[in-house]
């Protein structure tokens, strides 16, 4: 995250927005915006396109929960959420819905920068934690076509695995293709001949 963040702050009440905005101002010269309501927060996120997103919420339900992080994206950036009180159900639907830090008993200036340090630290732990995940089920994906592939060619050709693999691999190389492209373009093949 660079050192001068744009913050979206949503905020009903005036003077506690006030606060939270001289809090942020001791912590760095970042670009801050207040929305006084949860009316519009997609739109306004969408047009300032936030480093971070913090909501202050006195009462919280799990409508006002999912409705918030729905529309600040929680992952595409951090979400801090400070609530005056909840419940069991509720902090499991902010941790459900992305929230990447959700604080209890209210917000206070000298928690301000840490729960944003530990909102953002979250925040790329688990962005890691999505890629990982999405690059081992590409993976497998790719396997499993791969295999097909190489069922195909033992069938047709009477070749071994290793052969059937080393043939996918050679055609790969001479069209300039990954061997998963090759497989699937042997399989969509396969499939249409069946």
């Amino acid at each position: 995250m660079p050192s001068q963040l744009t913050i979206l702050v949503v905020e009903p009440d005036k003077t506690r927005a006030e606060a939270i905005i001289d809090s942020l101002a001791a912590t760095g010269d970042h670009q801050i915006r207040v929305l006084a309501g949860h009316t519009g927060l997609a739109r306004s996120v969408a047009e300032m396109n936030p480093d971070i997103v913090l909501v202050d919420v006195t009462n919280p339900s799990r409508d006002v929960i999912e409705e918030l992080t729905l529309a600040s994206s929680p992952l595409e950036r951090p979400v801090a959420m400070f609530v005056d009180r909840s419940d069991d159900s509720i902090t499991k639907a902010a941790i459900e819905a992305g929230v990447s830090a959700y604080v209890v008993d209210g917000l206070r200036a000298d928690r301000i920068q840490p729960v944003m340090d530990a909102a953002i630290a979250r925040f790329h732990m688990f962005s890691r934690m999505r890629a990982e995940l999405e690059a081992t089920k590409r993976a497998l994906e790719e396997r499993k076509i791969i295999d097909r592939a190489k069922g195909i060619l033992m069938r047709a050709r009477g070749l071994s695995e290793d052969e059937a693999y080393a043939l996918i691999r050679k055609t790969a190389m001479s069209q300039g293709k990954k061997i998963a492209e090759v497989a699937q373009a042997l399989v969509t093949a396969s499939e249409l001949l069946s």
